[in-house]
């Protein structure tokens, strides 16, 4: 008797172990630009992980970072995705935008790429440059 409950008890632990959340894993850099000018207490930094794969269609948001600018540039962000949700033939990317009381001031122009396979350089460098109107 005493057999068989150490036997499902360890069914039991096991089955308990299978069940636990995926670790998440990061993705960190800086958003950087190159005018010489510093930016007001009122700026928001927004930095983005997206999914762009399909051409025709908008691109998928995987995480999100949007705050409050701490400081000048280099501006830190840490981004977050779910390693076993990245499909091998999709395409990933990084964009930034920086913003002050509603306006836009700068925004990424050029694709980063990353491939959210671990190869990625840490901390990521993304540029931005001044919005155009």
């Amino acid at each position: 008797m005493k057999k068989l409950s150490l036997l499902g008890l360890t069914v039991l632990l096991g089955a308990c172990q299978s069940i636990q959340p995926t670790a998440k894993t990061s993705l960190d850099g800086e958003v950087f630009y190159l005018q010489r000018i510093a930016l007001p207490p009122t700026a928001i930094l927004s930095v983005s992980l997206q999914d762009i794969s399909l051409a025709d269609a908008p691109a998928k948001a995987i995480d999100e970072q949007r705050g409050p600018v701490k400081g000048q540039v280099p501006l830190a962000f840490h981004l977050s995705y779910d390693p076993l949700k990245v499909e091998p033939n999709h395409r990933y990317s990084v964009s930034a935008r920086i913003e002050v009381d509603g306006k836009l001031m700068f925004i990424t122009t050029e694709n980063h790429a990353v491939r959210l396979d671990g190869t990625d350089p840490q901390p990521l460098k993304v540029r931005v440059d001044p919005a155009r109107y």
